[in-house]
């Protein structure tokens, strides 16, 4: 299994059916009991039955109860070694953490954030995306929230080589931008819920002109990817005090990040003289 069996199940759960996704619930939040448990006892827990507990383990790929126990000790162990390593006891902040704690659970969160965005992601599908994003004769970026904030830095660095790429903070203006797209230019949503209405609005508009339509979620399955011809997968756990706006971020800067690199590749050929143009630009107003 690929990447963080966690961010798996986080991401798979939003479009299980109600009893499937108590499975998921009881798995998240009882790891160790669950690797312990029968699949009675954990049909028992989650208040389903025990057909439940084995369609979950399928709708994760797996072929049943065994092999998640089995992928659930090693993540554990995983776990467990890369705490350790870290000096991190437990991964939620609590009011109770000094300052050095609280900097040593985050840095640990992020940084895994980065090796489970690493083993998700497809690098076919990276492929893909910065194969048209380097041909093609706009790249239009749709993205609100923190996800603005990632569709901003995505637009800074394409421009920075050349590239001709939109983004805009008003959603209004992104429709604009989506409206105005044809064929062979890119529309790329970012949404790690895959559900925020504005950005699969903005792809729904991009599609129907003719844009190659990429999403960058954290549920595969979610209304944002469904409108998407290529999706780059962002897993990433949200706990109660860093929900939103953390490890969902660093997952998506981490795609960003794969993606501009593989782009740059492709345009090697200008890439230097584009560089030294916008260095040379904004040289002398740095200190």
């Amino acid at each position: 299994m690929d990447g963080d069996l966690f961010s798996r199940i986080d991401m798979a759960a939003s479009t299980m059916r109600p009893a499937e996704a108590q499975v998921a619930d009881v798995v998240l939040a009882k790891p160790d009991w669950t690797l312990a448990a029968s699949t009675s006892q954990l049909a028992h827990e989650a208040s389903v039955s025990p057909a439940s507990v084995v369609r979950f383990c399928r709708a994760l790929g797996l072929k049943g109860y065994r092999e998640l126990r089995a992928e659930l000790a090693r993540e554990l162990s995983r776990r467990s070694i890369e705490m350790e390593r870290s000096s991190v006891a437990e991964g939620n902040i609590s009011a109770d953490d000094t300052m050095q704690q609280t900097i040593s659970k985050i840095a640990f969160h992020e940084a895994r954030t980065i090796v489970n965005t690493a083993r998700a992601v497809d690098s076919h599908e990276l492929e893909a995306v910065a194969s048209a994003i380097s041909i093609a004769p706009r790249t239009v970026l749709f993205g609100v929230g923190s996800s603005g904030l990632v569709a901003n830095d995505l637009s800074q660095k394409l421009e920075r080589i050349g590239l001709f790429c939109q983004h805009h903070d008003d959603t209004h203006v992104q429709l604009v931008h989506a409206a105005l797209c044809e064929h062979s230019c890119v529309a790329l949503g970012i949404s790690f819920s895959g559900n925020t209405h504005e950005i699969a609005e903005a792809l729904t508009v991009a599609r129907a002109h003719g844009a190659i339509t990429v999403a960058m979620t954290g549920v595969p399955k979610s209304p944002v990817a469904q409108l998407a011809d290529h999706i780059l997968v962002t897993p990433a756990r949200e706990t109660p005090v860093r929900a939103g706006a953390m490890s969902s971020r660093i997952s998506q800067l981490a795609v960003v990040d794969f993606l501009f690199a593989r782009v740059a590749q492709l345009c090697m050929e200008d890439l230097e003289t584009f560089l030294t143009s916008t260095r040379t630009a904004v040289s002398r107003h740095r200190a």
